[in-house]
């Protein structure tokens, strides 16, 4: 599959018997003569691969075949199982070249295009309020992106941004056909197939790209469905709508999360694709209504007794055995700091833990040091080689202070076979994690140029939920940083989905995790200096719903808690300097000051 640049093999005719095909993720193509080819990837070929005649099929559109569809998603549950017929979804995103026609056609001035009720903040609008609202920087009718009616010169061809999910429903009425649903839009996506797609998708980047820049193809031969723009979808929940597949800017773990936006949001990092049902033209009446969440209500959770708190703990205790720590490698590269690549004795199995030091260079120790839990994007990568957050984080290495990033058992190279979401699997992750952790401790007290006394947890994300369980685990600790945290709401067990059921049988049930691996227990006893930086507009952890109960129950002093609430979405590295301002201040007021007078490197 990450040959993009290889040579295609010939397997054959269909029907084939006897060909032996490698354990993997591929890219196929169909051919016949006088029908359209078509290129795809799974891990075996299509048995339901459909070739339509030239000419025949919608232009820039791929045939997603009659099917059944059933996920377990996080930040929604359950999806399915339901049975999906034939349609066709856009290859690409929605272009500026395809959106300007539908501008220039009168697009944003004829009524037949905008079927739907503008509602704001609980109002109806008239048809001139609501259009008022659909314009670009200069005022002229066009996405919020635009200039003077039009978009960026050379852009052409990448995805048109800046869209209300009103303005995509227009377009999609406009051009004959429907914005997705959320079942048909996940099935195009091939979310399972994420670490195949999302190492060959925009995420992280500076800017969106050209249409089909990237590889990332899914398995009916869609590209961009993971990241640069994010996709709006039909469905609701409580007047939002959906948008999917995550942004260009984002973290790459939001490819497998629906995001409920007002529908009235013209974000730049707001896009979309199109679909044509086969049939009577529109989706299922029953796959086309709201979409209802369930929640845990924070407010009504009791933690438990201090006495059973201390049986819980008593789980995560490990022995303190030798380390035998290695240096594996140093990179010097940098002008600010010296990376160290180091490994050590896990307190488990015969395993080593591998962790990454950032030493500053602009002050010699003992350094203060943080010790970074990252996001659940490290679930899904292979490698910590291009180690993510790496310039996100270098604001710590120029402020004087040592990073230490180790890589937790079940992420990057040390990733599980199998990822449970089971509940017993959950709480012997979380009790791995405690040991990493405590091993990584372990490790910087035995280094001179390390001050052990100034040791802070920074926590993003899956690393924020999981540094509550962790914080009252470990008293060396004197200081901690939560960033895109809060109470998980889904009442899983946990972040991660449970195994699908087969074929014909019900879906699972949304079950609670375990008490002893549960963030509510564990919150009240976290009694050191805690700083919250969260978006507006996290729609994993909403302000109201998760934010708000986290932070009340965090058992530290009043006077040492502080939360920072940005206008971002789940993603608070998005805030630029005003979030570095807030860690580096939070950080000298509880470890003290850094020197920053350079050494003589």
């Amino acid at each position: 599959y990450a040959a993009v640049k290889g040579e295609w093999r010939y397997l054959g005719r269909s029907p084939m018997d006897g060909v032996r095909i490698p354990k993997g993720y591929f890219r196929w193509k169909y051919t016949l003569q006088g029908f359209a080819p078509v290129e795809a990837a799974g891990s075996e070929p299509s048995t339901k691969t459909i070739l339509d005649k030239e000419g025949a099929a919608p232009p820039g559109m791929a045939r997603v075949p009659v099917g059944e569809f059933r996920a377990l998603l996080a930040g929604i549950g359950v999806l399915g199982p339901v049975e999906l017929g034939d349609y066709w979804i856009d290859r690409y995103e929605v272009t500026n070249r395809q959106f300007k026609e539908f501008v220039d056609r009168g697009g944003y001035q004829k009524r037949e295009n905008w079927k739907y009720q503008f509602v704001k903040e609980a109002r109806v609008l008239t048809w001139e309020q609501g259009m008022a609202e659909f314009h670009d920087s200069t005022g002229r009718p066009g996405p919020s992106t635009w200039e003077a009616g039009g978009y960026p010169a050379g852009q052409e061809d990448f995805p048109v941004a800046g869209v209300s999910w009103y303005e995509a429903a227009a377009y999609a009425e406009f051009a004959g056909k429907s914005l997705p649903t959320i079942y048909h839009w996940y099935r195009a996506a091939a979310v399972p197939a994420a670490p195949y797609i999302v190492p060959l998708s925009n995420f992280g980047g500076s800017g969106p790209a050209r249409v089909g820049t990237y590889e990332g193809i899914g398995p009916y031969g869609t590209y961009d469905m993971a990241g640069n723009v994010k996709e709006w979808s039909w469905n609701e929940e409580a007047g939002r709508r959906y948008i999917l597949g995550g942004g260009w800017n984002e973290p790459a773990y939001l490819f497998s999360w629906a995001e409920p936006r007002l529908p009235f949001d013209r974000s730049r990092l707001n896009g979309f694709r199109c679909v044509k049902y086969a049939g009577s033209g529109g989706a299922p009446e029953a796959l086309a209504r709201p979409i209802t969440r369930v929640f845990r209500d924070f407010t009504k959770e009791k933690p438990v007794s201090a006495d059973v708190f201390q049986v819980y703990k008593s789980m995560y205790s490990y022995d303190r055995t030798d380390l035998n720590p290695v240096i594996e490698s140093e990179d010097n590269s940098s002008e600010f700091w010296r990376k160290q690549k180091v490994s050590f004795n896990a307190a488990y199995g015969s395993e080593r833990v591998i962790a990454y030091l950032f030493l500053p260079k602009n002050k010699p120790g003992p350094h203060q040091t943080v010790i970074f839990f990252p996001g659940a994007g490290a679930v899904g990568a292979r490698s910590s080689e291009d180690l993510p957050y790496e310039k996100a984080l270098d604001f710590l290495m120029k402020s004087g202070r040592a990073l230490l990033f180790p890589i937790y058992k079940g992420t990057f190279e040390r990733s599980f076979d199998r990822w449970s979401g089971d509940p017993a699997a959950i709480r012997d992750r979380a009790i791995q994690w405690r040991k990493d952790l405590g091993r990584s401790i372990d490790y910087l007290q035995s280094r001179n140029d390390i001050d052990s006394q100034k040791l802070a947890y920074c926590g993003h994300s899956m690393g924020s939920r999981t540094g509550v369980i962790l914080l009252p685990l470990e008293d060396r600790l004197k200081v901690a940083v939560l960033l895109d945290g809060g109470f998980s709401l889904g009442r899983m067990a946990g972040d991660m989905p449970r195994p699908l059921p087969g074929p014909g049988k019900p879906p699972p049930e949304m079950v609670r995790g375990l008490p002893e691996a549960d963030p509510v227990n564990f919150a009240p006893r976290v009694k050191i200096p805690v700083l919250m930086i969260n978006g507006r507009y996290d729609f994993i952890f909403p302000v109201e719903a998760a934010q708000i109960p986290l932070f009340r129950a965090l058992g530290t002093p009043t006077k040492d808690k502080r939360h920072v609430i940005f206008e971002t979405p789940h993603n608070v590295f998005t805030a630029g300097s005003d979030m570095v301002r807030e860690v580096l201040d939070w950080l000298d007021r509880y470890l003290g000051p850094v020197n920053r007078a350079a050494s003589a490197e």
